[in-house]
């Protein structure tokens, strides 16, 4: 049985994320053990205590949730590995599986993530956005609604195609409450503003681009073992050079999640795709993108069970 990793991205944290985990399986507590380490913060005990609103910070949500799916990867590895073909993560997801694929070190890829999330936080200060969620569909695209609500009140761009029906626009906070009511006249059933501190996924983030190039030029990336499909394109990467350019065009572009589930679907239609992680947000969408894939979830330690079995079969 194929085998498609999926990392979910901020947002799917919450305290007591992988406690289970790293009670059951040794080769989980290694990888929360390495990642207090390498951070010299006890990250472990804020992804199993809280509480939340510090575990929700940006800096602390991205590591949490890198070093949550590596520790479902350590558990399930030896039993999956050899039958994983791809894999894809949302925007911080994206770096979780370049370490599922061999090209970051735990400790580089935990370094790197806690370091994005800081220069994310801090363009937010810079440049204070906002961003919102833009449910059902609408009789105008979003991209001709972005751009008059720019001309009308502010900058505001699509930064997540998430699923049909689903897209999350970020911007200036005036040019969102534009482009939400112009939404909200065209047709759309929701538009509800998310708990964000910055405009991610938008030129607001550009201030952060200098800062993560310099993390991404001292990580060493190696060329992955198998596919890792990118946000910014939906296509599959295959080189360190080229990971290293999608990961930081993805910092200020949109998160095209929508394509790059059709293009895995058409590529591995019969590939079991697993979420490695807290919660079933991708799941969810990868039901709505391409219903007939088989999906699973693999974040607690009964999944991780059931998960080994499954594919051992």
């Amino acid at each position: 049985m194929d085998v498609v990793l999926l990392f979910p991205g901020q947002g799917s944290q919450k305290p007591g994320m992988a406690k289970d985990l790293v009670d059951a399986f040794p080769a989980a507590r290694d990888v929360f053990d390495r990642a207090d380490a390498a951070l010299g913060a006890p990250l472990s005990r804020l992804c199993f205590e809280g509480p939340a609103d510090e575990l929700t910070m940006t800096h602390n949500a991205q590591p949490a949730l890198l070093a949550h799916g590596a520790a479902v990867w350590a558990a399930t590895r030896a039993t999956i590995g050899a039958s994983v073909v791809a894999a894809a993560g949302h925007s911080l997801g994206e770096f979780t599986a370049y370490h599922a694929a061999g090209s970051l070190s735990l400790e580089d890829a935990i370094k790197l993530v806690r370091r994005r999330g800081e220069l994310m936080y801090e363009s937010g200060v810079k440049r204070p956005g906002a961003m919102a969620a833009i449910l059902g569909d609408t009789n105008r695209t979003i991209e001709e609604i972005c751009t008059e609500a720019t001309r009308d009140a502010g900058l505001v761009v699509p930064a997540n195609y998430n699923s049909p029906g689903q897209v999350v626009i970020s911007g200036e906070e005036a040019g969102v409450e534009r482009a939400m009511t112009l939404c909200k006249e065209a047709g759309a059933k929701r538009a509800v503003r998310l708990k964000v501190s910055g405009a991610f996924h938008s030129p607001l983030m550009e201030t952060a681009a200098k800062g993560l190039t310099q993390a991404l030029e001292l990580a060493s990336l190696d060329d992955p073992h198998f596919s890792v499909y990118a946000n910014v394109d939906g296509q599959p990467v295959l080189k360190a050079s080229r990971a290293k350019e999608s990961l930081l065009a993805q910092l200020s572009n949109p998160v095209r999640w929508t394509d790059e589930v059709a293009l895995m679907a058409a590529r591995y239609p019969r590939a079991l795709y697993v979420e490695m992680g807290p919660g079933n947000v991708l799941v969810g969408l990868v039901k709505k993108i391409a219903p007939s894939l088989a999906t699973a979830t693999c974040g607690t330690a009964p999944e991780v069970t059931q998960l080994r079995e499954l594919v051992a079969q």
